[in-house]
């Protein structure tokens, strides 16, 4: 049903909120605005001619404003009004769904419940009713429910339009700029990064993903996962279930690493410093069906970046690098990471090609549930479902190298 996109493409937004700082907000802005590439600054090669904002009671919605500056933008009073733009059938060339933030209730394991799916449903009725589909972006994970993640990948093949997401660590800038080497064995891999559980633990698995998936034999599917946290995580530390010299790789990497002795600014913690400076850590700690174990560790407190570390079958040393994230300060800087990845989306909605598998972020998607899940469980839980999950990684890698 997919079509070709004529010159100037026309895009709709589906939103959940549109303020200052959040994703919608960094997302839309860019298409709206344009933004730096390669030291020049770049204007989308489309519009951006609708937008629909789930939720826009509160202080700051930016809605009316931008509606202001930008004359051609339709405000739309549903999804279906954003997509076709009042004429009854889908009038636009792509879709831009951003589902992160709004005030929405917490699953019963306590992921917030974005309505990414809702969302889908609505749009994919109207690609249904008009008879074609136009690519689809979608901001971070697919869905909090792991049936809805999978009925979202289905139905994009079924009606076979681009489909398109996940987070800006995948596609971010590298210091050292390295690609994974294609086909290599790899025994063992680590991401560290912060944040909290069902939400920063995305970007994590995202870091391990787009990297363990270039492997010998592409990505295999995951069996099982265990999540360790508080003194859990500190005996699982202590007992190696993890590579104690990949997490030293991974800090290796970190920019912000906090020091625990505060006359000595460039060593690296011990455990015992560890615990003092991390309150509340985590690890998604989970085995492919090929064997390779990969672990998520989430630092808070002890650094406030993405680094990765990985084993490499006759390499002396790990290959290690860090995943460039230059946070804006919550006042007037940007979240410049936001710019490959809707750059990624550009060339999407251009080619009508994807820039990187659906399927790594279904399987970070189901990752996420799984780690959430085991928390609340207490336990190792299988995952034949994420088992199911294989796939080819895309000969060129998307990361961005400006």
């Amino acid at each position: 049903m997919a079509e070709t996109t004529p010159k100037r493409p026309r895009l709709a937004a589906v939103v959940t909120a549109y303020k200052r700082m959040l994703h919608p907000q960094h997302i839309v802005d860019r298409f709206l605005e344009g933004y730096g590439v390669n030291g020049a600054y770049h204007h989308p090669e489309m519009d951006l001619v609708s937008l629909y904002v789930d939720q826009r009671d509160g202080e700051g919605d930016l809605t009316q404003e931008r509606s202001g500056r930008h004359p051609h933008l339709r405000i739309a009073t549903s999804i279906e009004d954003a997509l076709t733009l009042g004429t009854g059938k889908l009038a636009v060339d792509g879709v831009v769904v951003v589902g992160e933030h709004g005030n929405y209730p917490l699953s019963p394991e306590g992921i917030t419940m974005h309505p990414h799916y809702e969302f889908f449903e609505k749009i994919t009725a109207v690609f249904r009713a008009s008879g074609r589909a136009v690519p689809y972006f979608n901001d971070k994970e697919l869905s909090w429910k792991w049936d809805w993640c999978k009925k979202m990948v289905a139905v994009s093949k079924e009606l076979n339009f681009p489909f398109q997401g996940g987070s800006s660590l995948a596609v971010t800038w590298r210091v050292p700029s390295v690609e994974f080497p294609t086909g290599a064995t790899v025994k063992e891999a680590i991401s560290i990064g912060y944040g909290g559980m069902g939400s920063y633990d995305f970007h994590g698995l995202e870091t391990l993903q787009c990297m363990v998936e270039r492997r010998k034999g592409g990505e295999s599917g995951v069996e099982w996962l265990q999540t360790y946290r508080s003194d859990n995580f500190w005996k699982a530390y202590e007992s190696n279930v993890w590579s104690q010299k990949l997490v030293k790789a991974a800090l290796s990497r970190s920019a912000t690493l906090r020091s625990a002795v505060p006359t000595f600014t460039d060593m690296l913690p011990t455990i015992e410093q560890m615990k003092t400076i991390v309150p509340n850590p985590v690890a998604y700690h989970y085995q492919h069906r090929d064997g390779l174990k990969s672990t998520m560790l989430l630092l808070g407190g002890m650094v406030r970046d993405f680094t990765f570390a990985a084993e490499i079958e006759g390499q002396a040393k790990p290959f290690s690098t860090q995943m460039y994230l230059p946070m804006p300060d919550g006042r007037t800087t940007l979240a410049s990471f936001f710019t490959p990845l809707v750059y990624n989306a550009e060339k999407m909605f251009l080619t009508g090609k994807t820039q990187y598998p659906v399927e790594r972020t279904l399987l970070t998607s189901g990752l996420l549930i799984a780690g959430v899940e085991s928390e609340a469980k207490g336990k190792r839980i299988e995952t034949p479902e994420l088992a199911a999950v294989t796939y080819q990684p895309y000969p060129e890698s998307s990361y961005w190298r400006s």
